[in-house]
């Protein structure tokens, strides 16, 4: 399965906030959503970071306050990403060895979607559900 799959069932949408918008505005942001991450964008296209909820907890006790800091002092700079055509295999093998939750999709320079680790699990089990059905129907012929 690819990357493209998953993105056709869930969706592109990503959401974004501009480096120098504050945790409070992370926060709100990220429950609004229901989500675990946010890209770190100034134009919405070109990726500066990625700040997740780990993120802000491993720095609650040095945050001097959550109304002024912007998220630029807590985001992660170097974001992994992945492409279209990329394997949902290759990709758990990436999140797994770089211990990260989610990877944003690029293709031609730009971002086009946003892949978390349950979105990768849910298309193994939706894969295996498919093979096992298949193989039912197989031994009940």
């Amino acid at each position: 399965m690819k990357i493209s799959e998953i993105l056709s069932t869930k969706g592109a949408e990503v959401v974004t906030m501009a480096p120098d918008a504050t945790i409070r505005d992370l926060v709100d942001v990220m429950a609004q959503h229901n989500i675990g991450a946010v890209i770190v964008s100034a134009d919405g296209e070109v990726i500066e970071g990625i700040v997740s909820e780990r993120d802000v907890v491993r720095h609650l006790s040095d945050i001097p306050s959550l109304e002024g800091t912007p998220v630029r002092a807590i985001m992660t700079a170097v974001v992994q990403t992945t492409t279209l055509g990329n394997s949902v295999d290759g990709l758990r093998r990436q999140m797994t060895d770089a211990r990260v939750r989610h990877v944003p999709v690029i293709e031609d320079g730009r971002m086009v979607g946003i892949v978390s680790i349950g979105d990768v699990v849910k298309s193994s089990i939706d894969e295996l559900e498919f093979e096992r059905d298949q193989l039912s129907k197989y031994v009940s012929q």
